[in-house]
């Protein structure tokens, strides 16, 4: 063999070593980068020059082995090292670490990257944006608040601007019902004056209209258009607020109600005075006289209280009616106020009061109204139900708990449907002698309207939000990447990779699912460059690369020698 031939080999032996020593260079300079992931130089036996295959043995002559000469080394390529390096904590929530397999997800113009370099931030349009710009992907949620997996989005944490509110499902009380209080068995009872209807010069009934209802026979009490207040009734000491009524078939002045009869104004006043009908006997009546007769629920805090100057027309100008109160409202009773919510978050006043109705051998019965103002069909009773204790004073049964809140043409769910718990386990009424009637809401499960001041990932990439009102809500998740070669990525430099032809597709999963990593928030993912054992590499390099080059200057001596026999 030519001494040329050794002058190559030598070549190539520095050739392969100089892209080693620009493989351990990089590995070196990144060793503080996040997220990076070292490589190592893959060196292969060059061709060979076979002198002889060998022989076998043939019974007389033993085998021989082949001959041949190596004609060196070459560079096979690099192996990149996809260990996990140490993790650092940050403190800076939008910094993810991933602890095991896979990679981040993002989005740029040209197509998707994947990162283990979880050096993320907020834009101004609230992404989650690597550093060049790659929105991180995931997945969302639904209208519910519900992880929608499957498909990719960009992920979005709108902090200051996303509102949510909880609806109330459930109001828990909690108190003490006097069980030796009186019995409620009587309801107020109050009557105007006998009323007439000009059109038939009769008493009036529920079909006469309102512009021929009169007090004296001669004079209506109401013109078309006229609005009636009621304002100033009182109930069991509490005031009900205002409530108008137009007279006429067109509502044109925004009032709470209208009507053209009798009737129409029989049941406003008993839709505003919160009356329940279902029991007692109780409710607004139009008498043999035409009178209006009004009668209310049993129990001392049902008592209604109507005074003439309680319902007007014009401005007060006109006191069309003459209440005069014949009986009050009687028996053990108490009352309680709270607020509850729609789906916006509107807050509504709920009144829940209870009326000893029944006590016996077995233990007593207490009947309670729900009611409320902010009813948006005017009628203000919501429901009613009963509740038995035993002689221990021990809640044994609840009827009908549920009551529903009209809220139409507020945008918010209609109804607004809760359910009275008045034995939640750890809150509950008792009926016992020695203490006087309480009653309280204690807990509530809704919320009003709140705004996105926080968030956090957890290990399984779920973006938690917190709310000013005390909610939690799922804001989406991150979703990771998996290859079945990820040794065949593309580096595509920034700390990002490419799919590449031998790398396998990309497979988006949830975080900690098949085999995929968990995600770690408020830290990041140190360079798994081991560095002593790059300056050993460093080392061994330089010498690989020094030996090669002393083939190269021997192979020169030799040759010069020959050149000095010709001469």
């Amino acid at each position: 063999m030519s001494l040329t031939t050794a002058l190559f080999t030598g070549l190539t032996g520095m050739d392969v070593h100089t892209k080693s020593l620009d493989v351990i260079g990089n590995n070196i300079t990144n060793v503080n980068t996040f997220g990076f992931k070292g490589s190592r130089a893959l060196f292969q036996s060059q061709l060979t020059n076979n002198l002889s295959l060998g022989t076998a043995p043939d019974g007389v002559t033993g085998g021989t082995n082949p001959l041949s000469i190596g004609l060196g080394v070459s560079f096979s390529g690099t192996q990149r090292n996809f260990t996990n390096g140490s993790i650092q904590p940050t403190g800076v929530n939008t910094d993810l670490a991933l602890e095991g397999n896979g990679f981040f997800i993002l989005r740029q113009l040209d197509g998707p990257y994947y990162t283990r370099a979880g050096t993320f931030d907020l834009d101004a349009e609230k992404n989650l944006v690597s550093p060049e710009g790659g929105i991180v992907q995931g997945y969302g949620v639904d209208e519910n608040f519900n992880i929608v997996p499957g498909i990719l989005g960009d992920i979005n944490i709108p902090l200051g601007t996303l509102t949510v509110a909880e609806a109330t499902r459930n109001v828990d009380f909690a108190g003490n019902l006097n069980a030796s209080g009186t019995l409620a068995t009587v309801g107020s009872n109050t009557t105007t004056q006998a009323l007439t209807d000009l059109g038939s010069a009769a008493a009036a009934t529920a079909a006469t209209t309102l512009t021929n209802l009169s007090s004296d026979g001669i004079n209506p009490l109401f013109s078309a258009g006229d609005v009636i207040t009621i304002q100033g009734a009182e109930k069991g000491g509490k005031s009900l607020g205002t409530f108008k009524f137009e007279v006429g078939a067109v509502n044109t002045t925004g009032a709470d109600a209208n009507g053209t009869t009798f009737d129409d104004l029989r049941a406003f006043v008993e839709d505003v005075l919160g009356i329940n009908t279902s029991v007692e006997g109780a409710g607004v009546t139009i008498g043999a006289s035409g009178e209006l007769i009004i009668d209310g629920n049993f129990g001392t805090i049902n008592d209604v209280n109507l005074q003439t100057a309680d319902l007007f027309t014009n401005g007060a100008v006109q006191q069309p009616f003459i209440f005069t109160k014949n009986q009050d409202s009687v028996g053990e009773s108490v009352r309680t106020s709270l607020a509850v919510y729609d789906s916006l978050g509107t807050p509504l006043t709920v009144d829940v009061s209870m009326s000893l109705v029944s006590k016996g051998t077995t233990g007593t019965q207490w009947r309670y109204y729900a009611e409320s103002v902010d009813d948006t069909d005017v009628a203000v009773a919501l429901g009613t139900g009963t509740l038995d204790f035993n002689t221990s004073g021990e809640l044994i049964d609840v009827s009908n708990s549920q009551i529903q809140i009209d809220r139409t043409a507020t945008g918010a769910i209609d109804p607004l449907t809760v359910t009275l718990n008045f034995s939640s386990g750890t809150e509950e009424l008792s009926a016992l002698t020695d203490t006087s009637s309480t009653l309280a809401a204690v807990y509530q499960d809704g919320s009003p309207i709140g705004t996105l001041s926080s968030f956090s990932i957890g290990q399984d990439g779920t973006i938690s939000g917190s709310f000013t009102n005390g909610l939690t809500r799922s804001l989406g998740m991150v979703a990771l990447a998996t290859f079945t070669n990820p040794e065949g990525l593309v580096d595509a430099g920034n700390n990002l990779y490419q799919a590449g032809p031998n790398s396998g597709l990309a497979v988006d999963v949830q975080p900690q699912t098949f085999g995929s990593a968990r995600v770690i928030s408020g830290a990041l993912e140190l360079s798994n460059v081991d560095l002593s054992a790059e300056f050993v590499n460093l080392i061994n390099t330089t010498t690989g690369f020094s030996a090669s080059s002393r083939v190269i200057t021997t192979s020169d001596e030799l040759i010069q020698q020959l050149l000095a026999i010709a001469r």
